[in-house]
């Protein structure tokens, strides 16, 4: 984990920016070109998505964040000021979407993703799956009428690179294979592995437990009156 800073993070796209690659939207990206996805899925807290993309705002580039609506660790109903402000920044918002719940996905995706618009008074145009099926990867088909990150253009036709669990598991980005010829590259990271001064990912994971149950007891002062008077 020691190489997973925001610092070393800023570094990683400046180099991939150094080598000719300009960043580019699930939407503009073209499997060919030089082109540069970066992709963030939130599977653990909003607070590190909105670091690293007020990071990449400052480095004059824009993500895709992807927010999950089922998720005991978060709530984005609650905590809609920092989905907001990932849009102020200028980063896409998308619907981070846990299939394995569904026996029936596309209206499972349709629901969710109004869901998500209703907070966000914004239209939701990309989908990212929570831990793919593989029926789910390398298709091409549209779900509930948007495009996801899985479909074969952004996927298997162009470099994919992802941070999961804490380590590169297709190797470091800047020794892919898609880098070394100048194919476009989807790079995915979670931002939680990037916050954080733990050596170990049980460190960071600890860090983000003791700050929430911090808030907690902080709301329920706040809140309850004989809580907050030690009785």
């Amino acid at each position: 984990m020691r190489d997973f800073t925001l610092a070393n993070y800023r570094d990683l796209v400046d180099a991939l920016r150094e080598r000719g690659y300009a960043v580019r939207s699930f939407a503009d990206a073209e499997p060919a070109a030089q082109h540069l996805i970066l992709r963030h899925d939130i599977d653990v807290d909003l607070d590190p998505a909105v670091a690293m993309a007020e990071a990449e705002a400052e480095m004059g580039v824009a993500a895709a964040y992807f927010v999950m609506l089922r998720n005991p660790l978060y709530n984005p109903f609650a905590e809609r000021e920092r989905l907001m402000r990932l849009l102020a920044l200028g980063h896409e918002v998308g619907l981070h979407l846990d299939a394995a719940l569904y026996n029936d996905v596309e209206p499972a995706a349709v629901r969710e993703c109004g869901m998500l618009e209703e907070i966000l008074g914004a239209p939701v145009s990309t989908i990212s799956f929570h831990r793919p099926a593989e029926v789910l990867r390398d298709n091409p088909a549209e779900l509930a009428g948007r495009r996801h990150t899985y479909q074969p253009r952004v996927f298997s036709r162009m470099g994919y690179c992802s941070d999961s669990r804490g380590a590169w598991r297709h190797g470091h980005p800047l020794e892919h294979e898609a880098v070394a010829v100048g194919r476009a590259l989807q790079l995915l990271t979670h931002p939680v592995w990037w916050s954080g001064a733990g050596e170990r990912v049980t460190e960071r994971l600890d860090a983000i437990i003791d700050a929430r149950a911090e808030a907690f007891r902080h709301h329920l002062e706040g809140q309850i009156e004989t809580y907050r008077r030690g009785e």
